[in-house]
């Protein structure tokens, strides 16, 4: 069972449905993270669904969309933004997976493919992708041929680097501790 947003009811979306799981990720950025992976099940109880849906998403109206955002509690620090970003995901996997997220992963060669796949959807650079690659590994059994080496330091074994290394409270802090030391090496010019 993921343990990302540290809500139970949260998780388990995340746990069943891969797209809230993605959907999360493309989230996880400028908020914290358990908030990032929490949105997803409470976007799907305003659209009033029980997972999310690329074609519904993909085809809500933009604007009411940025409603469903911006309702208290946001589920983003920037709802308009990030609702635009989220449906121009869920476009990009109607469009090149026929709404089926899992289409990403199921049938990449490789690690480079998988990797090639994720950075190329909107809203995911070269270390968004990476993360996730690594998530898919360590915590999703998706494990095509070079998957630790497509997410780079990501993929280490053992490491506290990303939400890809979050099972539980415990390792949450280790990678706030991690995340906290590498902002204070780079602000101290190392």
């Amino acid at each position: 069972m993921l343990s990302l947003s540290q809500d139970a009811a949260a998780d388990a979306l995340l746990d069943r449905d891969p797209l809230a799981l993605l959907t999360g990720m493309l989230l996880d950025q400028q908020i914290p993270m358990e908030r990032a992976f929490a949105a997803p099940a409470e976007l799907a109880r305003r659209l009033g669904t029980d997972t999310l849906d690329a074609g519904q998403i993909a085809g809500y109206d933009p604007e009411k969309l940025v409603e469903v955002f911006a309702e208290k509690p946001a589920l983003h620090r920037y709802p308009r933004s990030m609702a635009g970003r989220v449906q121009a995901l869920h476009q990009a996997i109607v469009e090149r997976y026929d709404g089926d997220v899992t289409g990403i992963w199921s049938d990449a060669a490789d690690g480079r493919e998988l990797f090639r796949r994720l950075s190329a959807l909107p809203g995911f650079g070269t270390q968004k992708a990476q993360i996730f690659v690594a998530l898919l590994g360590k915590q999703r059994g998706v494990t095509p041929e070079g998957w630790r080496e497509a997410a780079g330091s990501y993929g280490e074994e053992g490491s506290f680097r990303s939400v890809a290394d979050v099972r539980d409270p415990g390792s949450l802090e280790r990678v706030r501790e991690f995340k906290q030391a590498a902002k204070a090496a780079k602000k101290a010019g190392k």
